[in-house]
């Protein structure tokens, strides 16, 4: 059985999706590559555990906090290349940044592109925070949910 419920961010509507188990995807409506995906799976509108927790994660976040992942079972469904560098996403701590290219060095890959590619088919986004991935001149791009929001996220962690 899948759950959603939709959250009320600073920055937009967000759409959270879980099963009993693992929250699965979080985007913000109108979202590129979500919306769709996910428009046509069975689930009901209804918070349960693991929605809720995340909810409690994503208040204590935009109140300003670090709240700590591993409260949470995240569960993003990708490829094992995505899932690879969505996990070394997980490693970038609140208020840093690094480039495509480092993560490129770190994962063994050759491309910075096809590591942008996995980044921008990232299905949980604030909790696997792609948003702290600049270019090589540390410039802003390439966020799915819009660069407005990529930069209203990185000022706000600034803070944390």
């Amino acid at each position: 059985m899948f759950y959603h419920t939709t959250y009320p961010s600073p920055l937009g509507n967000m759409t959270l999706l879980a099963d009993d188990e693992s929250l699965l995807a979080a985007y913000f409506e109108g979202q590129t590559y979500f919306e769709d995906k996910f428009s046509g799976l069975n689930s009901r509108a209804e918070e349960n555990a693991v929605l809720s927790q995340s909810i409690l994660w994503l208040e204590a976040y935009f109140a300003g906090k670090n709240p700590d992942l591993a409260l949470l079972s995240l569960s993003g469904q990708g490829t094992d290349f995505q899932k690879r560098i969505w996990n070394q996403l997980l490693t970038i701590p609140a208020g840093e940044t690094t480039s495509y290219g480092q993560l490129a060095k770190i994962c063994q890959c050759k491309s910075a592109q096809a590591v942008g590619a996995a980044i921008g088919k990232n299905p949980l986004l604030i909790f696997v925070p792609c948003h702290r991935v600049l270019s090589s001149t540390g410039e802003l791009t390439g966020y799915s949910a819009g660069l407005e929001r990529k930069s209203w996220l990185l000022e706000h962690e600034k803070k944390m």
